[in-house]
């Protein structure tokens, strides 16, 4: 009896068809754990990225003075020496007016109650002068019923108990943060001096890789478009914070040098990080020089030197390595802030303009690259 071939490749597609739906369940598993554990090894995990970024950073610098029999210990140190001394210096520089401000917060936190309960008696009023004016109307079946009084000192305290709150899980988070700053220093001088040395041997010695050569000017090619684009948009952010804190100097906005440092951080946050920026500088307008029309100088100077930063500057020296579309940076930021915190967000876009960097040079999964790219 012969058999039936119908029945057979029927069979066949139940076999693929329960094969393909393991495989994304595997890949749904596997995902799902990878979030777990970059959500909690986080600790670990945020020194690793910023000592390789940095890394890559100084890597070009450390192998051309090799070529000069600079040893590659000697001149990892200097430039490391190089790049926290003024970065120490600055902190140093910005611990006082920081901590004086730290030290405020419960002051503008009474300041802002008081503006609270202001409007609110004022919306009281109101409330009760129509109020008063129904009561007087042919339709007494309409009224409603007397509000109570909010208690003012409530909203005052709960203000002084979320700034204070603020403050004690910032103490806290310090000595975690001193130690994960050491450990990325150290990690990223280590990986300057013997980093190279171990990706040769992987290269040349690992029966995985099959073809050699290209694998180390795929590695050369992906570690210089990273170098170049973390270096210029170090170099434009920085440059950013600095002319902010001259104009703002210029117009004798007090702690300009806090500001300017507060701004050329956040800038590495595409749109949100303007947005917040606007929001602090406001904050400090308005503190400042209460709330008149001065008030929005230090936005307005903000504001200035953002567009022409993100406009002009940024697109022309960085050309199509930042062509990402905003909607696939704002989810970026969502889900880097929710698994890592705000350094997380801080680090969220220059590491996935490596991924991208990095699958451009591989000239692999070009539909995820035009995914990424998408624009009108």
């Amino acid at each position: 009896m012969k058999e039936n071939p119908l029945l057979h490749r029927h069979d066949e597609y139940k076999v693929k068809t329960r094969d393909v739906r393991v495989v994304r369940l595997l890949i749904v598993l596997v995902a799902l754990a990878t979030l777990y554990t970059l959500y909690f090894a986080q600790s670990l995990i945020i020194p690793v990225v910023f000592s390789m970024l940095v890394a890559l950073l100084l890597s070009p610098l450390v192998t051309r003075l090799k070529r000069l029999f600079i040893p590659r210990a000697v001149s990892s140190m200097v430039l490391l020496a190089m790049l926290v001394t003024p970065l120490t210096f600055l902190a140093f520089e910005l611990s006082e007016p920081a901590e004086r401000w730290m030290k405020s917060l419960p002051l503008l936190a009474e300041q802002i109650a008081e503006e609270l309960s202001m409007l609110s008696s004022v919306a009281q009023g109101n409330t009760t002068l129509q109020e008063s004016q129904a009561s007087n109307t042919a339709y007494p079946w309409f009224e409603k019923e007397p509000t109570q009084k909010t208690d003012d000192s409530a909203v005052e305290e709960q203000f002084k108990q979320g700034s204070r709150q603020m403050i004690f899980e910032m103490l806290l988070a310090a000595p975690l943060f001193l130690a994960q700053v050491i450990g990325a220093v150290v990690l990223t001088l280590f990986l300057l001096i013997f980093g190279p040395p171990l990706s040769k041997v992987v290269i040349n010695d690992f029966p995985i890789i099959k073809n050699r050569e290209r694998a180390k000017l795929l590695i050369r090619s992906i570690q210089q478009a990273l170098s170049h684009y973390i270096l210029t948009i170090s170099i434009i952010n920085c440059a950013l914070g600095v002319l902010t804190a001259v104009g703002l100097s210029y117009f004798n906005i007090r702690d300009a040098i806090l500001w300017g440092a507060i701004v050329g951080l956040l800038n590495f946050v595409p749109y949100m990080g303007s947005i917040i920026s606007v929001g602090i500088l406001l904050l400090v307008g308005t503190l400042q020089f209460g709330i008149t029309s001065t008030a929005l100088l230090p936005v307005g100077i903000f504001l200035t030197l953002n567009i022409i930063e993100s406009q002009i500057v940024t697109p022309t020296v960085l050309g199509k390595s930042m062509q990402i579309n905003p909607l696939v940076i704002i989810v970026w930021l969502f889900v880097s802030g929710w698994i890592w915190g705000m350094l997380g967000v801080l680090l969220a876009v220059p590491i996935f303009v490596c991924i991208k960097l990095t699958l451009q040079q591989m000239e692999v999964f070009p539909h995820w690259l035009k995914f990424i790219e998408a624009h009108d």
